[in-house]
């Protein structure tokens, strides 16, 4: 259905023509789900804006073919294109915060894709925006189906985009991390709807994802891109059993996972080089532990391990020396110590906390009632401590982080209590209210909305030093947020830039340095890996928990990822409709959990096939 014939796509950047895709080759045929997989930055995202024609202005084809049922999409004029772009080939997209109108309702931005690609109008088309709303999982659809996108949660502004997608019945679809932002439960059943869908209309999925467990059960084909080249194609099956390419394997040793938790993830250093480089050999070889010498100076070629296994490495060749199979990579530290501070002297101390927030209507928006976001909550996190609060999307996972960081006072009225060592965070003011913020730091869900797009990465790490560390001159701050950048993964050359020339998981890394620049005691770390691949995932885990080591610092956890709560949460909160349905310690909650809800969040948790 779908052919890619070397396909290339070139940049112009200030440092040069950046190759993002460089000869890439694939087929997908009708009612196959195909994943494409691999690092943040390894072109990945830049392949789907290829394949729709929707690359930025300083990107263009320079090379190859995409042929959708035998006409080639890369030379059809804009107009031919409008009606293949969500008509015959749908799209999700990564961040739906920016992908979604802001000033539109977001059901008029359902029914106007299902008015341009079908026949249905005005009533009939608003209706069928309803049900799809209704199948993603969208409460109350017939009310929410008026609402803004910035009165949405991150999972619910995703559920939202999948609808649009879904709702003209594409033939082929693009989804590019389409479950990143969704609870287990939702994700289950958007997965589960993908497929309904696959079997009734045979429509072709490329899926783009870092959820490795995902690709394992949704996935007949995987293939892992690196650095802008494809460098392993397999039958999903095949892929996760036998693994051939270093990259493959050590990506598979990265996800967290339960039994890991007393040592650090085997997270692979270095980051995805500049494809602005001239490679004269191997582009992975620089972080690869079973590179030879001869991978510094000669490029591999693809080449069939099988009929239906490729795999692009030297070491992989007929007639060379085998890889030893199961080798591990270097340790990045010491194993960690997983016994738990006691909570009778806790850090964190909220009682009762309810956030409210108010309803407005009519011509002048006056206030017509509350809602409760948060109703009664109450929950500790003790000194060095981690504690994860996971729930469904919209269940007040994250208005209760932001009440605890003091960032609702203006929009929402707070009661109950947060106690920081002592002191309730919602009484302070002055001098008092900005020493508590350098206590208490957040790491945002979306962190593309939550940096500044007119600074660069430099100044938007200084800004919270000069605010917040005034006893730090100059050098002293430059030094930090050099050693920052090491630390999570950047190259120091980011710093000179500004924050729409990184991709997802890269300004998420950017998000969390801005976090730690001003060593704070309390991280309220709202989804901090959730737009990360699993090895940058493993780097920021270990990360986290070598800072918890050294610095004492504590975690209030907010994710749906049960793989990451089983391996750095110390307990557990789990939330419903604004309050704690049940928590306790991590290991009694995972492995006896006492209500029929969070039974039916571990049992729609996505696992490896392997496993």
């Amino acid at each position: 259905m779908l052919r890619i014939d070397n396909l290339e796509v070139a940049l112009d950047a200030e440092a040069g023509v950046v190759k993002a895709i460089d000869q890439l080759t694939l087929a997908i045929e009708r009612g196959e789900t195909f994943a494409l997989v691999g690092e943040s930055g390894c072109g990945k995202s830049m392949t789907a804006l290829a394949l729709m024609r929707l690359l930025p202005e300083n990107g263009s084809v320079t090379g190859g073919r995409v042929l959708l049922d035998g006409q080639d999409i890369v030379d059809l004029p804009e107009s031919g294109m409008r009606r293949v772009r969500g008509g015959r080939v749908g799209m999700i997209f990564q961040e739906p915060s920016t992908s979604l109108n802001p000033v539109m309702r977001v059901g008029d931005q359902i029914v106007e894709a299902i008015e341009t690609h079908t026949d249905l109008r005005g009533a009939a088309a608003r209706a069928k925006a309803i049900d799809w709303m209704r199948r993603v999982g969208i409460p109350e659809p017939e009310r929410r189906i008026d609402d803004y996108p910035f009165r949405m949660s991150g999972g619910q502004k995703q559920r939202v985009m999948i609808a649009m997608a879904l709702a003209t019945e594409p033939d082929f679809l693009i989804a590019d991390e389409p479950t990143t932002a969704l609870d287990v439960t939702i994700q289950a059943q958007i997965l589960d709807l993908l497929k309904d869908l696959q079997r009734e209309h045979r429509m072709g999925l490329l899926l783009i994802t870092h959820d490795l467990a995902v690709v394992s059960g949704m996935a007949h084909r995987v293939a892992l891109m690196y650095a802008g080249q494809i460098i392993e194609v397999a039958p999903a099956a095949e892929f996760f059993a036998r693994p051939l390419h270093p990259y493959a394997r050590a990506l598979l040793r990265a996800l967290p996972a339960g039994e890991r938790r007393d040592e650090p993830l085997e997270a692979i250093a270095g980051t995805v080089p500049p494809l602005w480089l001239d490679f004269d050999g191997c582009r992975f070889a620089p972080r690869c532990a079973h590179a030879q010498p001869r991978c510094a100076t000669t490029r591999p070629a693809m080449h069939d391990h099988s009929a239906t296994h490729g795999v692009r490495c030297l070491r992989q060749e007929p007639g060379a020396e085998p890889m030893p199979p199961d080798t591990p990579l270097a340790r990045a530290a010491a194993p960690v110590s997983r016994t738990a501070p006691a909570v009778s002297e806790p850090l964190l101390d909220v009682q009762d906390l309810r956030v409210r927030f108010p309803l407005r209507g009519g011509l002048l928006q006056r206030v017509r009632g509350h809602f409760d976001a948060v109703d009664g909550v109450s929950f500790a996190v003790g000194r060095g401590e981690t504690l994860a609060l996971v729930g469904e999307s919209g269940c007040g996972k994250t208005t209760t982080g932001k009440a605890v960081v003091q960032l609702l006072r203006r929009v929402a009225v707070t009661e109950g209590r947060a106690l920081l060592g002592g002191r309730n965070l919602f009484d302070l003011q002055g001098d008092a209210l900005v020493d508590a913020r350098r206590q208490v730091q957040i790491i945002f869900q979306d962190p593309f909305a939550s940096l500044n797009p007119r600074l660069r990465v430099f100044d938007l790490l200084e800004e919270g030093l000069v605010a917040l560390n005034r006893e730090l001159d100059a050098g002293a701050r430059r030094a930090r947020i050099e050693r920052l950048v090491d630390r999570v993964g950047l190259r120091r050359d980011a710093l000179a830039r500004y924050p729409h020339e990184f991709s997802g998981g890269q300004r998420q890394r950017i998000a969390i340095a801005r976090a730690l620049a001003v060593e704070p005691r309390l991280i309220v770390c709202d989804e901090p890996t959730s737009a990360l691949d699993v090895s940058v995932q493993a780097q920021i885990l270990n990360l986290l928990r070598e800072l918890q080591r050294e610095l004492g610092v504590s975690y209030l956890f907010i994710t749906h990822n049960i793989g990451v709560v089983e391996y750095i949460a110390d307990r557990i909160a789990v939330m419903r409709r604004g309050r704690i349905e049940e928590q306790g310690a991590a290991a009694d909650v995972l492995a006896r959990p006492q209500t029929d809800y969070t039974r039916s969040l571990l049992a729609a948790v996505p696992r490896l096939a392997a496993a």
